[in-house]
C-alpha cells in the first residue's frame, strides 16, 4: 500500500479538500439509477426464489447466493446514506437508509454514529475499539494474559471473522442499542427490531417460516460475509498505517491507512466501488458512484498501490501490528521477539 517516499507527497489538507469539492456534490439521477439497478433486482431474485421452492433447492440456494451478493451493493447504498453522501437531501438519505437498513438488519442513527467514530480514528493506535477489526501490537500481546491471547487468536480466525461474526453482529449486536448512544440512536435500534418483526412475520407468511429463515440466513451469510471481508481488507494489510494520537495524521490514515481494492468490474459493482476506500476515508462525503472518477483526478491518487484478490488473501496471516518495523505482522513475528527478549534477559 505504501510507496516509497509516500509521506512526502501527501496533499494537505487544503489542496485535497480542492481536489475532491467536485465529487462531493450528489447527483439525483445516478442516485435513482442505483437504487433501481440494487433494489430492483433483488426482489426479483426474491420473487424468483418464492417460484424456485415449488420446484426445487437446488434452484433456491444459487438465487439465494445470488441476492446474498447483490445486498453486499445494498449496504454500500446504506452506508453512503449514513455519510449524507447519497442524496443531497437528508430526509431522503434517512429514508432510503431505514430502508435499506432494514434489508441488511442495521438500525440506520446507531450505525451512522458508530460508523464516524470509525472515519474520525482509523490508524489511531490510541483510540481503538470502535467500529474496527480487533487489533493489538506485538508489544501489548506479549505482555498480554493467557486467555486474553486466546481470546484474540479465536477472534481473529477466519472461520470466526467471516463466518460466525457476520450472523453475530447484523442479527445479534445490532439488536441492542451500544453504550453511549443517545435518544435518536437507541430509538433507531428500537425502530428497526419492529421493523423487522414486521417484515419477518409477512415473509414467513409469504415464503412459510422454515423456507425464509433458511433462504434468509444463506443471504445473511453471504451477504454478511463479503461484507466483512471488504471491511477487513479495507485496513488489515502489511503496509497499514498506525500510530499513536500524537503523531497520527488524517490525512496519511485514509491514504496509507486505507486499501485501494482493486477488483473485477463485476464485483466492484456488486460492492459499491467501496474498493477505492482510500478515497473514501479522505473524504466521506464523496458518494460512492463518484469514488472510482475522483480516484482518476489526480496524480497523488495514483500512488497509492492497489491490492489485488491475490493480494489481498497474504492479509489473512497477518495478526499484530509491530510498532518497530510499521507494518501488520504474523505470529511467528511475535514469536521471535519473544526469544530475542528471552536471549537478552539471560
Amino acid at each position: 500500500m505504501s510507496v516509497t517516499g509516500m509521506e512526502q507527497r501527501f496533499p494537505t489538507v487544503a489542496e485535497w479538500k480542492v481536489i475532491v469539492a467536485e465529487f462531493q456534490k450528489p447527483s439525483l439521477w445516478r442516485a435513482v439509477v442505483q437504487l433501481v439497478d440494487t433494489l430492483v433486482p433483488y426482489v426479483v431474485l426474491w420473487a424468483g426464489i418464492y417460484w424456485a421452492l415449488q420446484v426445487s433447492w437446488w434452484l433456491v440456494v444459487p438465487l439465494a447466493l445470488m441476492a446474498g451478493a447483490l445486498l453486499v451493493r445494498a449496504f454500500i447504498i446504506f452506508h453512503d446514506c449514513g455519510h449524507g453522501s447519497f442524496f443531497k437531501s437528508n430526509r431522503a438519505n434517512a429514508v432510503v437508509g431505514f430502508v435499506t437498513g432494514m434489508l441488511t438488519f442495521t438500525p440506520y442513527y446507531q450505525w451512522r454514529w458508530e460508523h464516524s467514530l470509525h472515519h474520525a480514528t482509523t490508524g489511531n493506535l490510541d483510540k481503538r475499539g470502535i467500529g474496527d477489526v480487533w487489533t493489538m501490537t506485538v508489544q501489548e500481546y506479549l505482555e498480554a494474559s493467557r486467555w486474553k491471547r486466546f481470546a484474540y487468536k479465536l477472534a481473529r480466525n477466519p472461520v470466526v471473522l467471516f463466518v460466525i461474526a457476520p450472523f453475530v453482529l447484523f442479527v445479534i449486536l445490532q439488536r441492542i442499542p451500544r453504550k453511549g448512544a443517545d435518544a435518536r440512536e437507541r430509538n433507531s435500534v428500537w425502530h428497526m427490531n419492529a421493523a423487522l418483526l414486521g417484515l419477518a412475520a409477512v415473509m414467513m407468511w409469504i415464503y412459510g417460516p422454515v423456507n425464509y429463515l433458511i433462504v434468509q440466513g444463506i443471504v445473511t451469510g453471504v451477504s454478511g460475509a463479503c461484507g466483512v471481508w471488504l471491511f477487513y481488507i479495507q485496513h488489515q494489510f502489511e503496509d497499514a498505517y498506525w500510530e499513536v494520537h500524537e503523531e497520527w495524521d488524517y490525512t496519511a490514515a485514509a491514504l496509507q491507512g486505507s486499501s485501494y481494492y482493486k477488483l473485477p468490474r463485476v464485483l466492484q459493482w456488486l460492492s459499491g466501488n467501496i474498493g477505492f476506500h482510500h478515497i473514501h476515508h479522505l473524504s466521506s462525503r464523496i458518494p460512492n458512484y463518484y469514488l472510482e472518477r475522483c480516484h482518476y483526478s489526480h496524480p497523488v491518487f495514483q500512488q497509492v498501490k492497489p491490492i489485488t484478490i491475490r493480494m489481498s488473501l497474504k492479509s489473512l496471516a497477518f495478526r499484530l501490528w509491530d510498532e518497530q518495523h510499521k507494518k501488520l505482522v504474523g505470529y511467528k513475528r511475535m514469536r521471535e521477539v519473544r526469544r530475542e527478549r528471552e536471549k537478552g534477559r539471560s
